[in-house]
């Protein structure tokens, strides 16, 4: 069954039915970098977690599906760590083990089955997997396992909205590990309202810039759907089950 609605009215239903503790319950995962992470990057990382719905929300979330700028349609088995991924401009269907990179490929409707083509269309697909959900939830993973959080001070966006500015980088972990992310987040929302992405730590200027807008509720989390000029996410649905995910 699917759970969503926009994010109208019911933001505000949602925001004061949201639990108040102090402090957030937002452990790191294994890895993150707090040592070299500054406090209050790490306090607002917890109070983005909170905004969105919570820890356990995020947790507890099962399968999320998404179609990546008319390109892809990804359905993704969260806890089970499986992934779907339709691509919209050629006949290719991928799903993905996301654990142990086994799985199932079918190209131009013919169920692939030697092992290099198994190997290459698999390994493509973690790869998708890894770009395209990183467009849907980066703000949950702000901690993650490899990050390094600091806090540069405020900024404003390119509406115009001064927010706290966060730095992202990594260490170990992805298959662009040389990448960074600035992350605005709203002082009052708590919400992330615009990233810019480089791809190198050293460099001076973003290679993309995208507001961060059309929060829905999805589930029992929220979820942003529009990337600014680059486009929509929609439809951007949560499920508690799926009868249909193979």
């Amino acid at each position: 069954m699917k759970y969503c609605s926009l994010l109208l009215l019911l933001f505000g239903s949602f925001v004061a039915c949201s639990p108040k503790t102090n402090p957030i319950q937002n452990p790191a995962a294994a890895g993150f970098n707090a040592k070299d992470s500054d406090a209050k990057a790490i306090a607002i990382a917890d109070e983005v977690m909170q905004a969105m719905g919570g820890r356990q929300a995020w947790d507890d979330t099962r399968y999320l599906s998404w179609n990546f700028f008319n390109r892809r349609k990804l359905l993704w088995d969260k806890q089970a760590g499986v992934c779907r991924i339709e691509w919209t401009t050629r006949p290719l269907k991928v799903i993905v083990n996301l654990n142990n990179g086994t799985g199932k490929v079918s190209l131009n409707g013919i169920e692939q089955t030697h092992p290099d083509s198994l190997a290459k269309y698999l390994d493509i697909g973690k790869k998708v997997w890894i770009n395209d959900s990183y467009w849907l939830v980066m703000p949950f993973k702000l901690k993650d396992s490899g990050v390094t959080l600091k806090f540069l001070g405020d900024s404003k966006t390119e509406a115009g909205q001064t927010a706290d500015l966060l730095q992202m980088t990594f260490a170990g972990v992805g298959v662009t590990p040389d990448n960074k992310y600035h992350v605005w987040v709203d002082k009052k929302t708590h919400l992330v309202t615009q990233w810019a992405y480089f791809e190198k730590f050293s460099d001076e200027k973003p290679g993309i810039v995208n507001a961060w807008g059309q929060y829905k509720v999805c589930g029992k989390i929220l979820l942003s759907t529009e990337r600014g000029s680059r486009g929509s996410l929609e439809p951007v649905e949560v499920f508690d089950k799926c009868d249909q995910c193979d």
